[in-house]
């Protein structure tokens, strides 16, 4: 990749970000403080005043809010429905940030390197946003460019949420949160590292190259950096285009979903840790659909094969109902402190999960539930009943783990697709072999460039 000006986590840059950021989540304290003594709704009324004070942000914390919606017990339910309101768009660059910022990458001639470029962005989110654009060689391409002193940004907003924490944990200690911040911190500097990202398409690319109805766009190394990603643009229509086409238009997009996620997971343990509606689009030529591509590798998570053997003998134990093989599970994953309480907790979680895989028959997701709300009667129950045995903490995989597998049944329902995900399921992790899992990792991971980092 193109080398350049290396920005880095720089204290001026990040006492700035203390100082705007913690103006807002110190006028959330103090509404707290108010409505903790006063109020007769104590917690809607914190969970507005929450709301209020990052919506007012863009960049890392607003990401870090969405996030911790979709975390059973991070924050409290009124919260979630709070954060969960919040947009994943931030007001774009104007035209003269976006010629700075590409010169800034690519050097005072940076426009030669394009027949095109477009300054208005078509798609603007936390981090960063997206301009089309065509190469030397007439191709149509895409430049997704971060947004300036982001390291910084991350590191500041980072404090700010031990700050959200400490005061749920006064609030309700029954979750702990160590370990969610671990990985929330984890992640975010990873997304801020767009030559990673560049390794996770071409490892993406590997492990479904046999599929040709899933597509991932091509890195141009030439032209990128750490902060500047250029890649091939796949033409496609929104996913929700979508959602009045025939049930078997509807399930054959499902079905090439449920593989771009479980493939790579059970066969290599990787994960597309951000599955939402927006990172799909549907390939349609003469009027037929051809399959999805895949967009935005910013956040893959990858797992240990222990961890993977875990998740796969968890689904044996429930389908076989040998209550040691999910104790062995829990224990692989790093849940201290297993007693009977525990172990039915986290059983209702799991079947809640699993549930739709363990059910051997064509089906949605869930029948008769929105796709807003999918998981959250579930987790609230799990929750209100780990408040009575807490506090517990949750094995840092968690955190993207299920929040990829609720949003994944999130778009199920959108599509209300209607499948046998029991039989995609054993399709998908085929004859599962830990040894031959962690000789394809490896391989997979040298040939690719991914590092180890789990």
């Amino acid at each position: 990749m193109v080398q350049n000006f290396k920005e880095t986590n720089n204290y001026p840059k990040r006492l700035s970000r203390y100082s705007s950021v913690g103006k807002e989540v110190g006028k959330f304290a103090t509404r707290f403080l108010i409505n903790t003594v006063i109020s007769d709704n104590k917690s809607e009324r914190n969970a507005i005043a929450l709301k209020n004070a990052l919506g007012t942000l863009k960049g890392p914390l607003m990401k870090i809010a969405q996030l911790l919606s979709t975390i059973p017990g991070a924050i409290p339910e009124e919260y979630k429905d709070e954060l969960s309101k919040l947009q994943n768009m931030a007001p774009p660059m104007g035209a003269g940030f976006v010629r700075r910022r590409m010169q800034m990458e690519l050097g005072n001639n940076w426009e030669k390197k394009f027949s095109e470029f477009n300054y208005k962005p078509f798609a603007a989110a936390s981090l960063g946003q997206v301009h089309k654009a065509r190469d030397m060689k007439n191709r149509e391409i895409v430049c997704k460019l971060q947004y300036p002193n982001m390291i910084s940004a991350v590191e500041a907003d980072l404090k700010q949420l031990d700050i959200i924490f400490k005061i749920n944990k006064n609030l309700d200690p029954a979750i702990g949160t160590n370990k969610i911040r671990e990985e929330i911190a984890q992640r975010l500097r990873e997304e801020l590292d767009y030559d990673r990202e560049a390794n996770h398409l071409k490892l993406f690319s590997e492990i479904l190259k046999q599929y040709d109805d899933i597509r991932i766009p091509t890195v141009f190394k030439n032209v990128s950096t750490d902060k500047l990603l250029v890649m091939s643009y796949l033409s496609g229509k929104p996913l929700m285009d979508y959602k009045s086409s025939s049930q078997e238009i509807r399930n054959k997009i499902a079905h090439c979903l449920f593989r771009a996620w479980w493939v790579p997971f059970g066969q290599f343990g990787v994960i597309h840790g951000d599955p939402h509606l927006g990172n799909y689009s549907i390939i349609e030529e003469d009027n037929n659909v051809l399959g999805i591509n895949l967009l935005d590798f910013g956040c893959v998570r990858r797992f240990q094969p222990v961890f993977v053997e875990g998740v796969i003998n968890l689904y044996n134990g429930l389908k076989n109902n040998n209550q040691e093989m999910l104790v062995n599970s829990y224990e692989s994953w790093g849940f201290k402190n297993l007693n009977k309480e525990l172990i039915d907790i986290l059983n209702v979680w799991a079947n809640f999960i699993y549930g739709p895989i363990l059910d051997n028959r064509s089906r949605t997701v869930a029948d008769g539930v929105e796709p807003e709300v999918y998981g959250r009667k579930e987790a609230f129950n799990v929750y209100q009943s780990l408040k009575k045995i807490g506090p517990v903490e949750i094995p840092r995989e968690f955190v993207f783990m299920d929040r990829a597998a609720i949003g994944l049944g999130s778009v199920f329902l959108h599509l209300n697709a209607n499948l046998n995900l029991h039989n995609l399921f054993e399709e998908a992790i085929g004859e599962f072999n830990i040894d031959k899992l962690t000789k394809k990792q490896s391989e997979v991971f040298k040939k690719t460039g991914v590092d180890f980092g789990l």
